[in-house]
């Protein structure tokens, strides 16, 4: 039933004909293998039960056959990153993340209790703020050696994730930050949950820049999480989403932008059809687009000799397929040298919440990461995604976002 030849098509070519968008059953798998060195969990295992196209077999299982899946089946759809490299190989063109969350609704899995408690932190933005003087206090008193040795927090199933703690910031941001030029216009940033308490340096970064080339920022309050942590691990993200459209169309601005790419891929891929939907969706500008296409000609950063390397997170290169948008912006620096990390197409380990569900898979793959890092002798890391860089930097190569690079060049 995955062969095209069994699908009745006489030529693979008739899948390609639409040229709009194509979201293919998940029979429609053509078994061709195109996908399979593209995926990062063959990479690690290298047995075909860990690739799309054997895990296709299981959607479909999911979703058309109605069929209940093994254990085994389970554990190797849950080992998917959802890192989507397949989709861009793919020549059906198989939406294979609309299709992986849909079966992930579908299987209805009951989180534990301790994801339970962090998916209602994520979304409940007074909670969150609530937490973070405890954290902040946490990670000042000194206790996170003795609890880590103690054993205490692994078994509590905290220790990934209290490894990655920063310091979060504690004050709210102010609800507008007026241009620091000549007015050219009005924006509103999308600040996410995670990263507004955690990556506020890049957040500050975007806005200072924003400023600088002419456009005031909102940071509306009332914006919560983007959804993609509740929509990737089967739990619904309406209630998110209805919010974030809501809070975003009722201002008067120019654009909506997205600092993070992994909170950008979700928020172009809101499914609503309707008029507000389509609102949303044609105000929504990733940061380094935005920037790039407003850059005054005027505007001359001071010159860098630094030489950079550049990863490209999977949410950008797979979903929002933007990543050349972050060489051209950083060429806006004098002097400054970039290269691509080797196997970029290879995802990093982060994944979302991967890298706290399936920490040994993520740390091999973070292993594999970190290993172009050393041989690109760069002088700098950077990379688009929040979550990725907090990863790569737990390692101890600090990687930050490419705007704070931007930032510290303005004149």
């Amino acid at each position: 039933m995955f062969d095209f030849m069994e699908l009745g098509i006489d030529e693979p070519s008739e899948i390609l004909e639409s040229t709009g968008p194509y979201i293919p059953e998940a029979g429609e798998c053509m078994r061709c293998g195109v996908c399979v060195s593209s995926c990062p969990t063959f990479r690690l295992f290298q047995i075909d039960e860990e690739t799309p196209r054997r895990r296709i077999r299981t959607l479909s299982k999911v979703l058309v056959e109605n069929l209940p899946i093994s254990d085994e089946e389970r554990k190797h759809l849950d080992n998917c990153l959802q890192c989507r490299a397949c989709e861009t190989v793919c020549p059906s063109r198989m939406a294979y993340g609309q299709l992986f969350d849909q079966a992930q609704a579908q299987l209805k899995t009951t989180p534990t209790r301790l994801a339970k408690l962090a998916l209602r932190l994520i979304a409940n933005k007074p909670w969150r703020t609530r937490l973070m003087p405890w954290l902040a206090v946490y990670l000042k008193s000194g206790l996170q050696k003795p609890l880590r040795l103690s054993g205490l927090l692994k078994n509590l199933g905290l220790a990934e994730a209290e490894v990655l703690l920063g310091t979060p910031a504690l004050q709210a941001l102010a609800a507008s930050y007026p241009a620091s030029v000549t007015p050219r216009g009005r924006v509103a940033l999308f600040t996410g949950c995670i990263a507004e308490h955690f990556d506020r340096e890049t957040l500050l970064a975007a806005i200072k820049l924003l400023n600088a080339i002419g456009y005031e920022v909102l940071v509306p309050p009332q914006q919560g999480c983007c959804g993609a942590i509740h929509q990737h691990n089967g739990q619904s993200a309406a209630g998110l989403i209805d919010n974030n459209i809501a809070v975003f169309n009722a201002l008067d601005v120019d654009a909506v932008i997205h600092t993070a790419s992994g909170c950008g891929a979700m928020l172009s891929e809101y499914q609503r059809g309707d008029d507000s939907g389509q609102l949303f969706q044609q105000r929504l500008q990733d940061i380094n687009d935005f920037l790039l296409s407003h850059w005054p000609h005027d505007l001359q950063l001071t010159a860098s000799s630094l030489k950079v390397a550049v990863h490209e997170p999977c949410s950008q290169r797979n979903v929002l397929k933007n990543q050349q948008a972050v060489y051209a912006l950083l060429q806006k620096i004098p002097d400054l040298t970039t290269t691509p990390l080797a196997d970029n197409h290879i995802c990093c380990g982060a994944g979302g919440s991967y890298m706290l569900t399936h920490p040994n898979n993520a740390g091999q793959l973070r292993d594999l990461k970190l290993q172009a890092i050393s041989s690109a002798q760069a002088n700098q890391v950077v990379s688009s995604n929040f979550g990725c860089g907090v990863f790569l930097s737990v390692a101890g190569t600090k990687v930050e976002h490419p705007l704070l690079l931007l930032a510290r060049q303005l004149p």
